[in-house]
């Protein structure tokens, strides 16, 4: 396969590796954008751990609450500048309540009827879409519960109530104190908007993504030259590094970093009098994942000039 400058371009933002090492990772592995991450992290080259996608999407997300029950909703738009629209706002903060009656399902909300009109919520957004000019998108949609207890949300960058740009929800099941599971719940979905966990607990996380991990450090600690036994007992320790990295529930607590979030749970649960579970988190960040074709605003301009 023919190694092209764009590929080495995509791997070197991927992974912060030189040139000419992107370029051999892409050689040894055919091409294979994962693959050639994983040859340069097990050479010691790569500086990133995952891979990032450029993320250029514009629009809100939204949280809604009622109860026991929470969602957490993404709208897309063309330009930062509809998202700061009072009819836009007022569009994503309605479809954010309907959302509730399906519990999250954005196939079921995109279908619902939109409050005050004959239309869906997919029919109301085209009808957005002629008023204001812009192209937009219901995204993405999900939604939270408890059987007692709190689901408290968190939104980061605000754009207004209930708006902005990371949106988290996050279940706490108790019969303790509302207002104190309240405090606690909205502190571990500041914690999770920060650090972005992949699962709650090991439980959850992805077979894939732990086998390739486990794979990648087995390369790495080979290289050592250390025996099979010595080994297997490296891999398992970064193993358990990487736990306490993505899951939620190992990862120091960034309100008080000498508590993991769990000992945290634990610990406040002795303060209210009653045993608290952790249940279920949701983040969702806008534009996440969305990649928008780069362009040269100056040579847009020049064009458009006749230069």
């Amino acid at each position: 396969m023919s190694i092209t400058a764009a590929m080495v371009k995509e791997l070197r933002e991927t992974s912060g590796a030189g040139m000419m090492d992107c370029k051999a990772a892409l050689k040894e592995t055919g091409g294979d954008m994962e693959a050639a991450v994983d040859w340069l992290r097990t050479k010691g080259l790569a500086k990133a751990a995952k891979k990032a996608g450029r993320v250029a999407a514009e629009g809100l997300v939204a949280v809604a609450a009622e109860g026991s029950k929470a969602v957490v909703v993404e709208v897309n738009s063309e330009t930062d500048f509809v998202a700061r629209n009072d009819n836009f706002q007022k569009l994503v903060r309605d479809i954010a309540a309907t959302a509730l009656t399906v519990d999250g399902d954005v196939e079921k909300l995109a279908a619902a009827p939109y409050p005050g009109t004959d239309r869906t919520v997919e029919g109301e957004i085209k009808e957005a879409v002629g008023t204001i000019g812009e192209n937009m998108t219901l995204r993405r949609s999900a939604g939270l519960s408890v059987s007692e207890g709190v689901v408290a949300s968190y939104m980061h960058n605000a754009a207004g109530e209930g708006l902005g740009k990371i949106g988290v929800l996050v279940g706490l099941e108790s019969a303790g104190d509302a207002d104190k599971l309240a405090a606690l719940g909205k502190q571990i979905a500041m914690h999770v908007a920060a650090t972005n966990p992949m699962a709650l607990n090991t439980d959850e996380l992805d077979p894939e993504a732990v086998e390739r991990e486990r794979t990648v450090y087995m390369e790495q600690a080979r290289e050592s030259g250390k025996p099979e036994n010595i080994i297997e007992k490296m891999v398992e320790g970064r193993l358990r590094k990487f736990y306490e990295e993505v899951t939620l529930v190992k990862q120091s607590f960034v309100i008080n970093p000498d508590l993991t979030v769990e000992k945290a749970v634990e610990e406040a649960a002795k303060e209210i009098g009653s045993p608290i579970k952790l249940t279920g988190f949701v983040r969702i960040a806008l534009g996440e994942g969305i990649e928008k074709e780069e362009t040269d605003f100056a040579a847009e301009v020049a064009a458009a000039a006749g230069k």
